[in-house]
């Protein structure tokens, strides 16, 4: 793969031009924001070259502009801000060594986030370089599971505004409200969230803003998605959690949560509003509760490229982690017999992609559905029980399959009982309840087969369907095992076993960035199964040998960029594409997307129009 930082001029930016171009809305004069900054990045192999009207405390005060010690002297002198900063220069890899000391000096996860946040506030090149280098000490911070306290949290450690905030005090004027509000005038990138479903702790109201910025800050370290390119936002519609109403320092719209048919118009005119302002923009949906999320990815999947990365992004990595599985074992996907504890989302976007791989296998319809057997909190999901949420149709078993087991109605609710009964092989958690693969569960499963896979995938982490260390004491270290939320390594009489994370960051990125570099106008199941094989694809000899079910977090830059070749491939595969590119400019497209975090050289500009 070919990168900009080498010996290759980038002379594709997201379908137009050499430059990464995009417009700063200026407001410092006193108007409205209508008056807008050009921002002129240029690519080139020798590194970006940035032209900017800003000079003086102005331009330190530019999270995207401003440099810190990183300033040369000479550049303090042609900028206008000798005297501002310390007299000492210092690159960027000595500010990396002393912002990193600084986070880190706090023993608080928490306060490591506040940390890490006004450093993006203030430097945003040095925020990504930070992470970039320190990715597996930091990712835990800005993403699973810190991120859950910190959108618990935000309103009591609120610094400052980052993203949008649409609520329904907006209504019939969003479009007005996003062009005079949305910093720049190129975002290729949305991350939405409407707050209720927050990584297993609920509705946070506007504190699932927190949400949107990790992701999306992954996107920029993983991608190499530019951050200006990026917009977070938070559709704001009210909350339920009545102890946010009734904290007298909560800042979101204090109102009971919007629902029904207003909340529908909401989002169908929010959606309107982003295409219309930024006709290229791909949305990727977080966090919506189960209905409003199938509701969202179903209604605007080809209004606009979106997809939502809880059902989506989830059935993927679940179906990388079970072919991972595949190659470690010596297996064959389509012999495993696969039970799926959960059945919300994440659940369906799970069984989705399970059949999925199961047809690429060559199995019929029938043998899909027998493959994979659903439990929700009422035992198995089959088309005979009475009140059946009509999401959940999709992937019931049919009453005589069911039946067919020979459980009654109480063995049908018990966990270990269906292992046994239906000889399960593969086991997925997507409950948000703890502990549910208890012992008689885990030895249920050693019983069926030498090698079972295990995947308690619910984070954050006390929601954990099982402890790795458990699961590996009672399979006497045979189980194949990957987790939702990060684990410490296991020590077995055979060694030290790594815990693979089964974390939706080894695939968004690239969905996202092979959607942008091929210009897709919608994001097939293809393409995310596409995503899934191409996470599996990447293990290492290495990985197989240790037995890790996806790669190392380190490896990440290079699975994001796999994982985007693979999804634009299969976008023009599809016909979805801008256009019929080959192999080769794919490729090319993808690599000349990417950004990495190092200071552009400054130029001043005179205001004028940039070619």
């Amino acid at each position: 793969m070919v990168d900009v930082t080498g010996n290759v001029t980038a002379t594709f930016n997201f379908g137009e031009a050499q430059h990464l171009r995009y417009n700063r809305r200026d407001t410092s004069n006193g108007t409205n924001g209508n008056e807008v900054e050009k921002f002129d990045l240029r690519r080139t192999p020798q590194g970006d070259v940035l032209r900017v009207r800003k000079n003086g405390p102005d331009l330190l005060r530019y999270p995207l502009y401003n440099k810190g010690t990183g300033f040369t002297l000479d550049e303090r002198r042609e900028m206008g801000i000798e005297g501002l900063l310390p007299a000492e220069y210092n690159d960027i890899e000595t500010q990396v060594k002393r912002i990193f000391a600084s986070i880190f000096y706090s023993r608080d996860d928490v306060g490591r986030n506040i940390a890490l946040a006004l450093l993006q506030d203030r430097n945003e090149v040095l925020f990504y370089r930070v992470l970039a280098e320190h990715l597996e000490e930091i990712m835990p911070i800005i993403y699973t599971p810190t991120v859950g306290e910190a959108s618990r949290y935000y309103s009591r450690v609120f610094r400052r505004s980052r993203g949008l905030f649409i609520t329904p005090q907006y209504a019939g004027r969003i479009e007005e409200v996003i062009r005079k509000a949305a910093p720049f005038a190129d975002v290729k990138l949305m991350v939405v969230t409407d707050n209720e479903a927050i990584l297993g702790i609920g509705d946070q109201g506007a504190g699932g803003m927190a949400i949107s910025v990790g992701k999306l800050a992954l996107y920029c370290a993983g991608a190499g998605i530019h951050p200006a390119q990026t917009l977070p936002i938070s559709l704001d519609v009210g909350t339920d959690n009545q102890n946010l109403l009734d904290d007298p320092l909560y800042l979101g719209y204090r109102q009971p949560r919007l629902r029904g048919d207003p909340y529908v118009e909401l989002v169908d005119e929010f959606v309107a509003a982003a295409k219309s302002v930024f006709p290229n923009v791909l949305i990727q949906w977080e966090d919506f509760r189960k209905e409003n999320a199938l509701r969202t990815l179903d209604r605007y999947r080809q209004v606009l490229p979106s997809f939502n990365d809880d059902i989506q992004g989830t059935g993927a990595v679940a179906s990388a982690c079970v072919q991972g599985a595949c190659r470690v074992a010596g297996t064959d996907f389509k012999n495993g017999r696969i039970i799926l504890y959960g059945a919300g989302a994440a659940g369906l976007g799970i069984a989705r992609q399970m059949r999925q791989q199961l047809a690429a296998q060559g199995l019929n319809v029938e043998q899909q559905i027998a493959a994979v057997l659903v439990m929700d909190s009422q035992g198995i999901v089959s088309d005979g029980r009475a009140r059946l949420d009509s999401y959940k149709r999709e992937f019931a078993w049919p009453e005589g399959m069911a039946a067919a087991l020979g459980l009654d109605e109480s063995g049908r609710k018990n966990l270990a009982s269906v292992v046994a009964a239906f000889k399960a092989t593969v086991l997925i958690g997507a409950s948000g309840q703890g502990g549910a693969f208890n012992e008689d569960v885990v030895k249920a499963m050693a019983s069926n087969v030498e090698e079972p896979v295990i995947l308690p995938m619910s984070n954050p982490t006390d929601i954990s369907e099982a402890v790795p260390a458990d699961i590996l004491r009672w399979t006497e270290g045979k189980a194949l095992v990957a987790t939702g939320s990060p684990f410490e390594p296991v020590s077995l009489a055979s060694g030290t076993q790594s815990i693979s994370q089964a974390n939706n960051v080894f695939v968004f990125p690239g969905i996202g960035l092979g959607t942008i570099a091929s210009g897709a106008q919608e994001i097939t199941d293809n393409m995310i199964s596409a995503a899934a094989t191409a996470l599996a694809e990447s293990l290492s000899k290495s990985d197989i040998r240790n037995r890790c079910l996806v790669p190392h977090v380190s490896r990440l830059w290079e699975v994001c960029g796999d994982v985007a070749v693979a999804v634009a491939l299969q976008a023009v595969v599809d016909g979805c594409a801008a256009e019929n590119f080959r192999d080769d400019d794919i490729r090319l497209r993808v690599a000349a997307a990417r950004w990495r975090p190092a200071y552009p050289k400054l130029e001043i500009s005179d205001g004028s129009q940039i070619d």
